[in-house]
């Protein structure tokens, strides 16, 4: 009951930041569920038929990806590039899979299950600052990666997806960090942000603020993450993929009603 009083009391200390940050997951999934729209109306333009966007199939691999992202996130561990409260786990993994095999808004929803289900289980962190960190950052990977491979899916196509992918929980990782994340995490527990500075001085001397600790320590541990990432996907993926595109029920395409005569 204390941790909850305490996470309404710092949410409402500084609410434009941690608003901020929601408007940042209701993106993630305005675009997942834009991008789904137009490739389900491609499919069917192209085919006469399309997959729904939530099918049995799709409902599947949501239910047991997220159970296993979850477990995954566990299973984490600190790194010596960057402070010991950045934790690497391998909790992406799941969501970038079942966004390959089910698009992006199947990769939506791994994520933001598997967070639900960490605040239940584990309980919440301040403010909720660590579970939408975990959110943002990991939409940041999974989301141009799994729309840019679910209009083409092919090797080369998939490669380049992860790249990009990689690329962008680089960046979009550390300016959240810089703007939203280091400030929310100094909010919600009470502190000063200089203290998480101090922390990546220890790690290496060249970081003096804000920019520099987002460039030297956040910057390399995502990158490091992604590329790990992508290549166990890389990995694991051609293995799964023919269980993972199983025939689903397509909606099929109206066609025009014959004039009575």
């Amino acid at each position: 009951m204390n941790n909850l009083k305490d996470t309404i009391s710092n949410i409402s200390g500084a609410p434009g930041r941690f608003v901020a940050l929601i408007l940042l997951i209701a993106a993630a999934f305005a675009i997942a569920y834009f991008v789904e729209q137009r490739a389900r109306k491609k499919e069917l333009e192209t085919n006469g038929t399309a997959e729904a966007m939530f099918s049995t199939r799709k409902i599947a691999i949501i239910g047991v990806f997220s159970a296993i992202a979850f477990v995954l996130m566990l299973i984490e561990f600190p790194l010596p590039i960057a402070p010991p409260f950045y934790k690497f786990d391998f909790s992406d993994i799941p969501a970038l899979i079942g966004g390959f095999a089910a698009g992006p808004m199947v990769a939506v929803m791994i994520e933001f299950i598997k967070v639900t289900l960490n605040v239940l289980i584990q309980g919440p962190t301040p403010g909720f600052v660590g579970e939408i960190a975990n959110f943002c950052v990991g939409a940041a990977f999974v989301i141009p990666a799994t729309v840019i491979y679910r209009f083409k899916k092919t090797r080369k196509v998939a490669l380049i997806s992860c790249i990009t992918g990689t690329a962008c929980i680089t960046l979009v990782g550390a300016t959240l960090n810089a703007f939203f994340l280091l400030p929310a995490y100094a909010i919600a527990y009470g502190c000063d942000i200089s203290v998480f500075i101090e922390a990546g001085t220890a790690i290496n001397s060249a970081v003096t603020n804000v920019f520099t600790f987002c460039a030297i320590c956040v910057a390399p541990f995502n990158l490091l993450k992604g590329t790990v990432d992508s290549v166990l996907t890389f990995l694991v993926y051609k293995q799964l993929s023919p269980i993972l595109k199983t025939t689903p029920m397509a909606v099929r395409k109206r066609e025009p009603k014959a004039e009575e005569a």
